[in-house]
């Protein structure tokens, strides 16, 4: 059957009403018939704008190439050389705002679905264990990365690649970081794909110790003076929930949506056999706009809660990307608009009995650019509801740069580090991901672990 080249090859998906009431992944991908269709709408543009979109630089047009022509291996090969998280970054990654949105087909129809195509690929490796290739001859240098997200296992794979002697330290008992605690099953399966990509940074060489916190375990100072490493990168991310400061926050069944989803992806709450207590709620209302909220809202709704996301501004406005936002639309999340919360209503027990709202509009432009929300006055009401999920984002644990000295923060107390090369203003110490940019993406943070290796290779063949 001859391929549109104007349209996509669309994807399978679990029917919305369905995947509502399970965790299981929402998106089945593509086979190997699809991918190679979808390949083949690719231009293979020779200054190709797609790679320009890429945090982490992959050559799309060759890894395209090799799909195309049914070189799957060869595909995972061309990713392999950018991206340590091929199959993670394939369902999370904003590719509509990054590499698709540059993509020359685009243009006149619609872009070629590189997101999707890398899932494939990686998938294919993942299925027929293939594995990145491995560093022939170690090079003698010892190095730390401390965080075993987005951020430190690219920066700790691509160290590994060059020869370096990598350990990686884990605050918790469970490798992944925000992959493992942030976000749900139903958007990145754990076992299927978190711990067999985290597998793969094992086979080249990569160590790693859980349960250690650095600041408390032991210290950055430690590390470079007792345990004679020669270089650090903090990846340690931002999971320090922020709130509102309103009336009503501390109450019972008002959690952070950092709670939250730790509770459901990490302790299994959502499982009925593991023994995690979670209030699911029968009403939730999960306060902001952001892709975390709508984890929130629909592992919410999967526990059997009615859901209203509360935003005060447009649907325009929303930070959240619009794959999930129809995702969420589609399972029966209601989103509750140009809407700002002002009290969290408490019943004598102690416990959530509503939420006080007030209607809001868009003004002029603030800061960021988006037009700023103003109360309307007159327009207060309440929400019914029982639980209250505050997303409104995160800041780094101030422990780590508490507790070394020369460590630089800013007033956000994030880490101050290059973003060319992750340095900090403490020597041989390099830092990247939402430890230093505060909350953002995956595929930034990924970015950010390939600045600090570089910056690190760097700094260590000068010595």
């Amino acid at each position: 059957m001859a391929v549109d080249v104007l349209k996509r090859i669309p994807v399978r998906e679990q029917d919305p009403k369905v995947r509502a009431t399970n965790f299981d992944e929402v998106c089945y991908g593509y086979n190997k018939e699809e991918a190679m269709d979808e390949a083949s709408r690719c231009l293979g543009c020779k200054k190709a704008k797609c790679i320009e979109g890429c945090p982490v630089s992959i050559n799309i047009p060759a890894f395209i190439a090799e799909v195309k022509e049914g070189n799957f291996e060869a595909a995972y090969d061309v990713i392999g050389l950018s991206s340590a998280l091929p199959a993670i970054c394939g369902r999370v990654c904003p590719q509509e705002s990054q590499c698709e949105s540059r993509c020359i087909r685009g243009i006149k129809g619609e872009a070629v679905s590189i997101g999707k195509l890398e899932r494939f690929v990686a998938d294919y490796a993942l299925e027929n264990n293939i594995m990145p290739k491995k560093a022939e001859v170690k090079n003698g240098h010892k190095v730390a990365v401390i965080g075993s997200g987005p951020s430190g296992l690219t920066c700790a794979g691509d160290l590994a690649k060059l020869g370096y002697d990598v350990t990686v330290f884990e605050a918790l008992h469970e490798l992944g970081g925000v992959l493992a605690y942030g976000i749900p099953e139903f958007r990145l399966p754990k076992q299927k794909v978190v711990a067999k990509e985290i597998d793969k940074v094992k086979e080249l060489g990569v160590k790693f110790e859980t349960n250690v916190i650095i600041g408390k375990s032991t210290t950055i100072d430690q590390l470079l003076e007792e345990e004679k490493f020669e270089a650090i990168f903090i990846g340690s991310g931002a999971g320090l929930p922020m709130f509102m400061g309103i009336p009503g926050e501390t109450a019972n069944g008002v959690f952070s949506a950092n709670e939250y989803l730790t509770r459901s992806n990490l302790m299994k709450a959502f499982n009925p056999e593991y023994d995690t207590p979670i209030s699911a709620g029968t009403k939730v209302c999960v306060v902001g706009g952001g892709n975390v909220a709508m984890d929130a809202a629909r592992t919410a709704l999967r526990l059997g809660a009615e859901v209203h996301v509360v935003y005060r501004r447009s649907e325009a406005e929303l930070p959240a990307r619009v794959e999930e936002v129809h995702h969420a639309k589609e399972e029966g999340i209601i989103f509750d608009l140009l809407t700002n919360p002002t009290e969290i209503l408490v019943n004598e027990a102690g416990w959530v009995a509503g939420m006080k709202c007030v209607k809001m509009e868009l003004g002029e432009p603030d800061a960021s650019g988006r037009r700023r929300p103003v109360a309307v006055p007159g327009s207060e009401f309440v929400i019914d509801c029982d639980t209250v999920i505050m997303s409104l984002g995160t800041s780094p644990n101030p422990l780590i740069s508490s507790t070394t000295a020369g460590l630089d923060v800013n007033k956000r107390r994030c880490i101050v580090a290059s973003e060319e090369n992750g340095q900090t203003s403490k020597a041989a110490v390099f830092a990247g991901g939402d430890a230093v940019t505060g909350a953002a993406t995956v595929i930034l943070a990924m970015g950010a672990g390939k600045a600090g290796a570089k910056g690190i290779h760097e700094f260590l063949s000068a010595k």
